[in-house]
């Protein structure tokens, strides 16, 4: 007996951390797992169909610069106990705190439009027409931002996510093989217009402003302080390299069944998943890309819901209005509503929801100085000594921000005039 008190007290403590850890694992998993959304998985597509394994290195580049975002959200989110939104209001006045506040509702605009491009993109594989089923996600994403609390909305959103690690086994069974990949992993053809607007696209659909929202207002949400930074940090770290193994796996799928065809512009989403269920078999090869491509897609609608209704109630003086009634703030419903009946009505009209997808990660590219100048300054004013952004890692985390946020809104326009 006494050595099994004894063994309990030293097991304790470590049970302890790990149980912290789990009640602390979320926001940041769901939220990368999010930024794997529909608009990443087509971009990628489009990138290895169009260009091999050309922007495959990107991928992994992009990690560190995701942690760092995401991280700094962390340290703002715990030990301030404020959303980003309120921050920026705090620091810099209304003016620019409605400047951040738009620039995060265009880009929610952007998602939800490729949201609803990849989930009506998924219907077509089955012979629904897309105003059927635009018209359905529409309503559908309206029952649920009008019922969701956030604790029930997190468990749905991490189910849907799981979906997405299908891409991993589509990869793997794609057998891309190294003596393609090498030759192409360092060619970066910078001079080629195409090439810097699919360059743009996949910055564009890895750092976008709602996430930088949702990660803090969410952790706020939860309940959580400067106890659980270790446990926050981790859970961003494996979100983190999550997000970009999955959008890996994409492009190397993608480059794999699409080598010896040259170029391939993809227009729609039943071109990607024939070309899947090619190589993968007519019925698997559909049916896993229907799966992760939908999971994907329901996860970051989730996210970007809360992230709109979290910053506009910041913004206004209301916390968090999504647990809210509809009769409580119905300004904030009925904005909501009319912004995803223009989603609707564009992705109705639109000529290739891969296209369509691929701008929208565009934009997030050309928005990227400001939500990145923004969040750096919050880190190096908002934050208490010991966690404040300073000394060489501010320097570095300057130079990256200044590298990332110039090379996308130089390649998202560059791009564009081009295209």
């Amino acid at each position: 007996m006494t050595q099994l008190a004894s063994a309990l007290r030293i097991l304790s403590p470590r049970l302890g951390r790990l149980q912290r850890l789990a009640a602390t694992l979320g926001p940041g998993l769901v939220v990368m797992l999010a930024d794997t959304d529909a608009g990443s998985v087509l971009t990628a597509a489009q990138s290895g169909a169009q260009w091999g394994y050309r922007l495959l290195l990107l991928q992994f580049l992009i990690i560190p610069l995701l942690f760092i975002v995401q991280e700094l959200t962390v340290r703002l989110a715990l030990s301030t106990g404020k959303g980003y939104g309120e921050l920026v209001l705090q620091r810099f006045g209304r003016g620019w705190a409605w400047l951040s506040t738009c620039a995060l509702i265009l880009s929610c605009f952007g998602a939800l439009l490729t949201e609803m491009s990849g989930l009506s993109g998924v219907a077509q594989l089955y012979g629904v027409p897309v105003w059927q089923s635009v018209s359905l996600v529409a309503v559908l994403i309206f029952l649920m931002v009008c019922s969701g609390s956030y604790r029930e909305v997190e468990r749905v959103a991490m189910l849907f996510g799981v979906a997405e690690l299908a891409f991993l086994w589509m990869a793997w069974h794609a057998y891309p093989s190294w003596q393609h990949i090498k030759p192409q992993l360092l060619e970066m053809p910078l001079l080629d217009a195409s090439y810097l607007y699919l360059l743009a696209a996949n910055l564009g659909s890895s750092v976008m402003p709602w996430t930088v929202f949702y990660q803090q207002s969410a952790l706020i949400d939860k309940g959580l302080n400067l106890d659980d930074l270790r446990a926050a940090r981790i859970d961003t770290m494996l979100g983190a390299i999550l997000c970009q193994l999955i959008t890996a796996a994409v492009l190397m799928a993608a480059a794999a069944v699409f080598a010896g065809h040259g170029g391939v512009v993809l227009d729609t989403i039943p071109e990607l998943a024939n070309a899947f269920g090619s190589a993968l078999g007519p019925l698997a090869g559909r049916l896993l890309f229907a799966l992760a491509l939908s999971g994907g897609a329901l996860v970051a609608t989730i996210v970007v819901c809360l992230s709109a209704a979290w910053a506009l109630g910041e913004l206004g003086g209301r916390h968090h209005a999504l647990a809210e009634h509809p009769r409580q703030v119905p300004w904030f419903y009925a904005a909501f509503a009319l912004m995803l009946l223009l989603a609707a009505v564009v992705v109705g009209s639109s000529p290739s929801l891969v296209r369509l997808s691929i701008a929208t990660a565009v934009l997030n590219a050309v928005l990227l100085p400001l939500v990145l100048g923004f969040l750096y300054r919050l880190a190096r004013c908002e934050l208490p000594p010991a966690l404040r952004l300073q000394g060489p890692y501010a320097v570095l985390v300057a130079a990256l921000f200044l590298l990332a946020g110039g090379l996308g809104l130089f390649a998202g326009f560059a791009g564009a005039l081009a295209a």
